[in-house]
């Protein structure tokens, strides 16, 4: 079955055939390391880990690179303010490097905790110096960037075309900025592919330009080409990068080796935080430690992520959020039901699910039109082991870890206990077995008073926080 993906480049959705066999090669924008990635960088990654996993759902073969940016990346995408690294190495009192690895760490913790694949490699901006610094030799050698005082900047106008990613006017470019930036610019949309580094700048290497460090563009257009070629399948990111990042990208390799690096570009639209902007000036952008705080698991903000298709933004509120933490645990106990099931379903429904389920994720990774398939196999009246196991088969590409479902229910169903909740048990625990039913029931009652529902079953005493 045909796999349709969108195209940034081509503004339509077409059939996506591989360039080379059944190998698919991409390239995804990863996070800059200077803090915690927050909620809205994540639905990108969900996204990314999506595409992925309905790839190999396929029958595809991956080979995925995903940066990490630890230098080079400015306060502005045009050129402007401090590298983030140095930044906030000045705020938290640590070097540049402390600062990477321990927002790498946090980073990567929260993916495992989203169940998102990690790409088969991940590349260090900082341990691919002399990868970017052959690159920008190459673009300055064919004659597309120049120095000045401050940079080597390179020179769109001598393109056949820029942009070719937003089809913004030229003159509205975000790369333009602003003229007096830079007045040795040539063009004021010009960028930076290398910055000579001030001499309080930590992290700085030797170049044909002096102590200097590459710009943020410049890295995963020298990375892409190492590991990828210079023409592969798939680049990921958000639409933020469009203007700018995937624009500049695109320039740099034409300006190298003359062609545009990706076939596809496929981009993951802006999470909004109660219907409007996140920002840390509101005080609204979240990461997922606090989710977990407010009782949301990870699992269930990437489920809440399916509620809307990748290319529209998506609204999020605690209540939404929240909602999706109780469809979670529904899906977990249906699963749980159809895994112990002994009712026989006929093979027919069996494949009429998984090809409604592969339309729609072959269709540009429709995921909510997926989940409605998902639901309407997880509610049916007949409970199967056939079920579940198709359930298993599509996460697949969910990415829930349904196959643990009794566990995670086994610890939603704790409850700490006060201390003296846990007295008041072990004295009716007492006067059971002393067949003392009267105080039983006496303190069942008052337990309940208190705010817990008590319950004898075979196994023992079970108690729940209403």
């Amino acid at each position: 079955m045909a796999v349709k993906l969108y195209n940034t480049l081509t503004k339509q959705k077409s059939n996506f055939v591989p360039l080379n066999g059944n190998e698919v090669r991409i390239y995804s924008c990863g996070p800059t390391v200077y803090s915690y990635a927050h909620i809205g960088n994540f639905r990108t990654y969900i996204f990314m880990d999506n595409l992925r996993r309905m790839l190999e759902y396929n029958g595809y073969t991956l080979k995925h690179v995903m940066n990490i940016t630890d230098v080079g990346h400015l306060e502005s995408d045009s050129d402007e303010g401090e590298d983030k690294m140095e930044k906030a190495a000045k705020k938290e009192n640590k070097s540049p490097y402390e600062i990477a690895e321990f927002y790498t760490k946090a980073f990567f913790k929260d993916m495992e905790k989203l169940h998102i694949e990690r790409p088969e490699i991940i590349a260090k901006a900082t341990e691919h110096i002399p990868d970017m610094l052959e690159f920008a030799k190459e673009i300055v050698k064919n004659g597309y960037g120049y120095e000045t005082s401050t940079a080597i900047y390179f020179d769109v106008s001598k393109l056949d075309k820029y942009p070719v990613l937003s089809n913004r006017n030229i003159e509205e470019q975000i790369a333009g900025a602003r003229v007096d930036v830079d007045p040795e610019k040539r063009n004021p949309y010009d960028f930076a592919i290398w910055i000579k580094a001030p001499k309080n700048h930590i992290m700085k290497w030797d170049s044909p330009w002096g102590l200097s460090y590459p710009g943020w563009h410049l890295e995963c257009s020298a990375m892409s080409r190492k590991y990828l070629g210079e023409e592969f399948d798939i680049h990921t990111g958000g639409v933020d990068h469009i203007p700018t990042h995937h624009e500049n990208e695109i320039a740099q390799s034409k300006g190298a080796f003359g062609k545009i690096p990706a076939q596809i570009w496929m981009h993951v639209e802006f999470l909004q935080i109660d219907g409007g902007k996140m920002s840390k000036s509101l005080g609204n952008v979240y990461t997922i430690s606090q989710l977990e705080e407010k009782g949301i698991e990870a699992l269930a903000y990437k489920l809440f992520c399916y509620t809307a298709h990748y290319r529209t933004k998506l609204n999020f509120t605690f209540e939404g959020a929240a909602a999706s933490q109780k469809a979670l645990n529904r899906l977990r106990e249906a699963f749980v039901k159809h895994n112990n099931g002994n009712d026989n379903v006929d093979d027919e429904l069996i494949q009429k699910y998984k090809n409604k389920f592969l339309d729609a994720i072959n269709d540009d990774l429709n995921m909510p039109l997926a989940m409605s398939t998902v639901w309407e196999l997880a509610r049916n009246d007949l409970k199967s082991k056939k079920i579940s196991d198709l359930l298993l088969d599509f996460d697949r590409v969910l990415g829930l870890d349904l196959k643990n479902s009794e566990k995670y229910l086994e610890e939603q169903n704790k409850v700490e206990l006060p201390d003296e909740i846990a007295d008041l048990l072990e004295k009716r625990k007492k006067a059971r077995k002393e067949k003392n039913w009267q105080l039983s029931d006496e303190i069942r009652d008052v337990l309940k008073e208190k705010g817990y529902i008590v319950k004898d079953t075979k196994e023992g005493m079970t108690v729940e926080k209403t």
